[in-house]
């Protein structure tokens, strides 16, 4: 492959990004060389705008189906985790993470939701593609806490997927608390190939869509592993600390790498990660006393009119990249973003 041969991205042959917005459905896709590679979509009942489905340079979709669609075999856990999304667990005392249709109503008062609000600017090119949106971030009776505005850059060449992601936080309503909590910040849940083997019973989806216990399921397809810029890889990441994370394993015989950057700009950085071995792969630079058992904490918290930005480089790759390559990949968007 001719990116393993360079040592950077500047020597990438770029292929033509293209935006598609689709006003009728609240969609907007993002297309390499005409091909699906995303789309930002927020359907009813779902409480945060996300990136789904996202899918790697030989067409295989990365992220987990469930809720948005139905696919035999795949677990059916956790109905908040779709695609790749932003949001907190503990933002002013309401949980963003955990919010979803399967939420009671007699509960709603403690969850918060991100309704998106609309398209600032979506624009295609033959190099990248640029999508921000507006967003909000409300409590149960729509009372605003946060504005959010999210830039996200997309590209891409034959072996490769970035999006590199900048979202702002300005508090619009008053202070607004953080308070330190193991959900967060931003994260992907991944298809059933890239979870980590696992033994024990889980719930599946059926033939029919419907979801059912499976006492002794099939791990045969199931290949993921980590491995974080300390070393670390497995279950073992959990909890630890790291500049970046690589998720890798096999999809339909084709090699894929997930990396998640985190930049030294965000709050808390290095981040913690809260990667678990079903299909969660998350960075959470926020909640370090969750993930830290004690030793650290960060209760982090904007005065009224006060903002935020978060940045993360997430990369897609067609095989296994290796820890000097995630580092100097890493170093290129450090020195691009300072």
């Amino acid at each position: 492959m001719m990116f393993l041969l360079l040592t950077g991205l500047q020597a990438q042959k770029w292929l033509p990004v293209s935006l598609l917005e689709n006003k009728d459905k609240h969609t907007t896709d993002v297309l390499v060389d005409g091909k699906l590679f995303t789309s930002l979509v927020q359907p009813e009942g779902v409480k945060k705008p996300v990136l789904w489905p996202v899918v790697s340079p030989a067409g295989n979709p990365i992220t987990r189906y469930y809720p948005l669609a139905k696919k035999e075999g795949e677990r059916a856990d956790h109905p908040h985790h779709i695609g790749i999304w932003l949001n907190y667990g503990d933002v002013n005392g309401l949980d963003f993470w955990n919010n979803s249709t399967a939420i009671p109503a007699s509960k709603a008062s403690t969850y918060g939701t991100v309704n998106l609000l609309g398209i600032d600017k979506a624009k295609g090119g033959k190099k990248k593609g640029e999508l921000v949106y507006s967003a909000e971030w409300v409590d149960s009776k729509s009372t605003k806490l946060l504005d959010e505005k999210t830039e996200l850059c997309f590209k891409a060449s034959q072996n490769l997927r970035i999006i590199d992601r900048a979202t702002t936080l300005k508090a619009s309503n008053g202070e607004v608390k953080f308070t330190d909590n193991k959900e967060g910040v931003i994260a992907i849940r991944v298809t059933t190939e890239l979870e980590l083997p696992a033994k024990g019973a889980i719930e599946m989806t059926d033939a029919r869509g419907n979801i059912t216990k499976v006492e002794k399921p099939d791990m045969s397809k199931v290949t993921g592993n980590y491995l974080s810029s300390e070393g670390i890889t497995g279950d073992a990441v959990w909890g630890t600390r790291g500049k970046w994370m690589q998720l890798h394993g096999t999809i339909n015989g084709e090699k894929v790498s997930v990396v998640i950057i985190d930049h030294p700009g965000n709050p808390g950085y290095p981040t913690y990660w809260h990667a678990r071995g079903y299909g969660l792969f998350a960075a959470n630079t926020l909640g370090q006393k969750a993930l830290s058992n004690g030793k650290d904490e960060l209760n982090f918290k904007l005065a009224a009119g006060q903002s935020v930005t978060f940045r993360y480089r997430m990369i897609i790759f067609s095989g296994e990249l290796s820890s000097e390559k995630i580092n100097g990949m890493a170093n290129e968007y450090w020195k691009g973003t300072k």
